[in-house]
């Protein structure tokens, strides 16, 4: 009796894909080969443009570990081995796919981004008339066909679930559910998640959904503790705490019926949650528990994502604080500079005067000491100045990559007289963005040399200059390999500064500019790697096109 067919048989036969094609595909893997790392930099670079498929990715080790992951997998396409073996990996990454919740439109249309590039490739290098064009097309059509099956197998389960949990559901009407859900759940701005007696998820809403990324029937009958990705070291055990004490008054309650009723109580609690992405959230949560005869749900949680809004906090009190030190630094600044500037001319004259009369070399000294310790002085003055009165964005279009290989050129000399390296990490296509470009060259200076100064002290190391694209905005990083930055250092903070000479302004300025751009700027930092990271908004400034219509106006 002749075995039954394979699903990937079944698959090859429909699309007709044959021994030759697979002979053909071999043929061809060595003029496809060089060329794979190209279209991986270029597939990503589409992907950098649009959102919804961006925010799938944690950050760029994982878009770098993906890339990796897409070259092999050329390699497996043109392998020429088209067994069961290859089709249970093919299945696997479409499991990968789905784990990450990219959404299945992007399977089509990044199949058809590969397919485009491959096709050009195959066209330009393979002489007229060549099937191996063909043999690509029902290749990948087998690949996007294999993968989207996991997609069918994730909703198939998921709808199991959902049946399993709704079969759980004794004696709930259509009405209740609806007037809950629409009434009072959904239209909230808030997370609202309903627990039964023992803390298992009830009730989800579309808040809730938003923000933590899943969708409602992932979660709805599994405990709230391990729901979200709670801290398991703090967060967890605090929850637990609160939902055993809610649950042991339930306990009581229906032990006793004939006990005075019970009334609903609540407890505050803040924790971090893990959304799907694998973005921390911060939740400032309400736990009420309110029991009601019929509704299993006993426990109400609203929750409020505090995130953004700390972050704003920080900001804007960051930002007072700058405000306050410029105003007096710029006072300061008035106020020395008349006695500095006659200081340093009667210095001057000094030392002439002393040279005239063949003074001992020590009083030489000492005066030079003087007139070099007013020049350091002089140049704090100037920095209190740039701190306290920034001159005016000047926004025009900015080259990303022509401000990072101008900053190594800059610090070429220094890096090499400390031992260390400077290296690029750039993207391949040109990324503008509108923004002043001399402020920008500034910031990345400052923070390129003060990585450089960093390792210094062990005389070898490696700095990395870095730009990344995302939908609306560009990063830029400096990393590198230094001791690190202490937890909880007030590094932009003016006047604080890790170095024995140093006037903590430095990382201020740097943070006013960014900040004056609409960016973010936020420090990384272990032993052994520290990453500043500054964020840019890419269409500039926000409100930008009306103040510069405005001071056209002015002028």
């Amino acid at each position: 009796m002749a075995e039954p067919e394979t699903r990937f048989a079944e698959l090859k036969r429909y699309v007709e894909f044959s021994a030759e094609d697979a002979r053909l595909l071999r043929g061809f893997r060595g003029a496809a080969a060089p060329h794979f790392e190209r279209i991986t930099q270029e597939f990503y670079d589409r992907i950098r443009q649009h959102e919804e498929a961006h925010a799938v990715f944690t950050g760029e080790a994982q878009i770098a570990r993906l890339q990796r992951s897409l070259v092999r997998w050329f390699e497996r396409v043109f392998s020429g081995d088209y067994d069961e073996a290859y089709y249970a990996e093919t299945t696997a990454i479409g499991r990968v796919h789905v784990k990450v919740g990219l959404p299945q439109r992007y399977m089509f249309t990044a199949m058809a981004l590969i397919r485009s590039s491959l096709m050009q490739l195959a066209e330009a290098s393979e002489p007229p008339g060549t099937r191996v064009p063909r043999a690509i097309c029902r290749l990948l059509d087998l690949e996007l066909a294999i993968m989207l099956e996991s997609y069918r197998d994730d909703w198939i389960s998921r709808i199991q679930h959902v049946e399993r949990v709704e079969k759980e559901a004794l004696g709930r009407s259509l009405a209740v559910t609806q007037h809950r859900y629409v009434n009072a759940v959904e239209l909230a701005h808030v997370l609202i998640v309903g627990l039964d007696v023992g803390g298992v998820v009830k009730l989800f809403n579309r808040e809730a959904e938003r923000v933590t990324g899943f969708a409602r029937d992932e979660v709805l009958g599994t405990p709230f503790v391990t729901a979200l990705g709670f801290d398991q070291d703090g967060d967890a055990a605090r929850l637990g705490e609160v939902l055993a004490t809610f649950a042991r008054m339930e306990r009581e309650r229906v032990a006793d019926p004939r006990g005075p009723a019970l009334e609903a109580c609540s407890a505050p609690l803040e924790t971090t949650i893990q959304s799907k992405s694998g973005r921390s959230r911060i939740i400032r949560w309400h736990l009420t528990h309110a029991p009601c005869e019929g509704d299993e749900v006993s426990v109400f949680a609203l929750g409020l994502d505090t995130t953004d809004e700390r972050a704003l906090l920080a900001r804007t009190q960051r930002q007072e604080r700058l405000a306050a030190i410029g105003t007096l630094a710029a006072g300061l600044a008035h106020e020395i500079r008349n006695p500095l500037n006659g200081a340093q001319l009667y210095v001057t004259y000094l030392d002439r005067a002393l040279r005239r009369t063949d003074a001992h070399g020590e009083l030489l000294a000492a005066v030079g000491v003087i007139g070099d310790e007013l020049k350091r002085l002089g140049g704090l003055v100037v920095e209190f100045l740039d701190f306290a009165r920034p001159r005016p964005l000047q926004i025009e279009p900015v080259i990303v990559q022509r401000l990072l290989e101008r900053t190594l050129q800059l610090v070429a000399e220094s890096a090499r007289s400390r031992g260390v390296t400077v290296t690029l990490d750039e993207p391949a296509t040109p990324l503008e963005i509108l923004a002043d470009g001399a402020k920008l060259q500034q910031v990345l200076l400052n923070l390129a040399q003060n990585a450089i100064e960093a390792l210094a002290p062990a005389g070898s190391g490696e700095v990395v200059l870095r730009a990344r694209r995302q939908p609306r905005t560009v990063t830029l990083e400096v990393e590198d390999g230094g001791p690190g930055v202490p937890q909880g250092s007030p590094i932009f903070d003016a006047f604080f500064s890790t170095k024995a000479q140093g006037t903590g302004l430095g990382l201020s300025i740097t943070h006013r500019i960014v900040t004056d751009h609409g960016g973010s700027i936020a420090v990384e930092s272990v032993p052994g790697q520290t990453v500043f990271r500054v964020v840019l908004p890419i269409e500039g400034p926000q409100g930008w096109p009306a103040r510069r219509a405005e001071g056209r106006h002015d002028a």
